[in-house]
């Protein structure tokens, strides 16, 4: 494949992805450099060629030894499969950086060969855009669950944010759709992040040149699909505070479950809801999330054993307030702020 046409297929594969936002990086340009990392302003739509407006979104391969079921570039599935070389994907972002297509990177991959030796290549494509090309933009990348802690590192030093996606709510579930992944393949890589920043920030030394952070000053972030397995909202909902408060993550992203064409056959129970019905659930899921990091809400506030699925009718909030007539009114003139947060 010539590099338009890996770049097609790669762009393409990496839109299921949708852990990512704006930066949460603050980096101002240097003399000699090329680019800067603002905290907001980096939005994001993919086009049919692979780039996402304005932030670069593709996989370093889509060939993976891994066969997860739910997965778009599983090793069983019949697709055209493609891999950049570092050189190739760090020339490609550089080229779209000076043609003013994008303002940075998304960078995640399939599994190739196994996890140290895909990050490895990851890491030499962002020492090329970092060093020989002096690309001082913003850049997450994705940690391949299972990944030397060494590596973790490094790639946490190049990159602004690091991720690495949990993807199912539930052991249970993981063990049915992916069981060559083990949990603890997935969280020990984020307790790793959430070690190092810890450290890093308690004796001072988390900081490049310019005040920015050394080792991932954006945090670290997941992801969950939403629908291919029957966990629940509620379950959902306290793994999410269970992230936040253990890995102090800075955000859960929740993906609305896109079936691969032979899926029919492959989950254990029965088939997923319709995609429209995923994509409401998806957004009161991002909504219940909402409440919970910034308007003082718990998980078990919102739902509870008997009553586990968020409504499709009225918000998380309005669900709550229905709920608890006993709250209201409020006297917004007198009452504390936790409480005008809920009205």
């Amino acid at each position: 494949m010539d590099l338009e046409q890996k770049l097609e297929v790669l762009g393409a594969a990496a839109k299921y992805d949708v852990s990512c936002a704006s930066s949460g990086s603050s980096r101002a340009g240097k003399r000699g450099g090329i680019g800067n990392a603002a905290v907001g302003g980096i939005c994001h739509t993919w086009t049919a060629d692979g780039r996402c407006l304005s932030l670069l979104k593709v996989l370093m391969t889509n060939a993976c030894v891994y066969d997860c079921a739910y997965c778009v570039n599983r090793a069983s599935h019949d697709t055209p499969r493609a891999t950049f070389t570092p050189r190739e994907l760090a020339e490609l972002t550089i080229g779209f950086y000076r043609r003013n297509y994008i303002e940075g990177l998304f960078l995640s991959s399939g599994v190739l060969k196994n996890a140290d030796y895909t990050t490895e290549r990851m890491i030499e494509a962002l020492r090329l855009l970092r060093g020989e090309y002096r690309f001082n933009g913003y850049i997450h990348a994705k940690i391949i669950p299972g990944t030397n802690p060494s590596l973790i590192d490094i790639l946490g030093r190049l990159a602004d944010r690091l991720s690495c996606n949990i993807e199912l709510p539930s052991s249970s579930s993981l063990g049915k759709l992916a069981p060559q992944k083990l949990p603890e393949h997935i969280l020990t890589p984020m307790r790793v992040v959430k070690n190092t920043l810890h450290g890093l920030l308690g004796d001072g030394s988390n900081r490049r040149a310019g005040g920015a952070s050394a080792f991932a000053p954006a945090g670290q972030s997941t992801q969950m699909i939403i629908g291919a397995s029957p966990d629940t909202d509620y379950t959902i909902l306290k793994l999410s505070k269970g992230l936040y408060g253990h890995f102090k993550l800075k955000r859960v992203y929740f993906s609305a479950f896109v079936q691969p064409p032979d899926w029919m056959g492959r989950r254990p129970d029965a088939a997923p809801a319709g995609f429209d019905a995923l994509l409401l659930r998806e957004h009161r899921l991002y909504q219940a999330d909402w409440l919970m990091r910034f308007y003082g809400f718990d998980a078990e506030e919102l739902l509870d054993e008997r009553n586990q699925s968020l409504s499709a009718d009225v918000d998380p909030k309005c669900e709550w307030a229905l709920r608890h007539p006993e709250a209201f009114p409020v006297e917004v003139n007198t009452a504390p702020l936790e409480t005008l947060l809920r009205v």
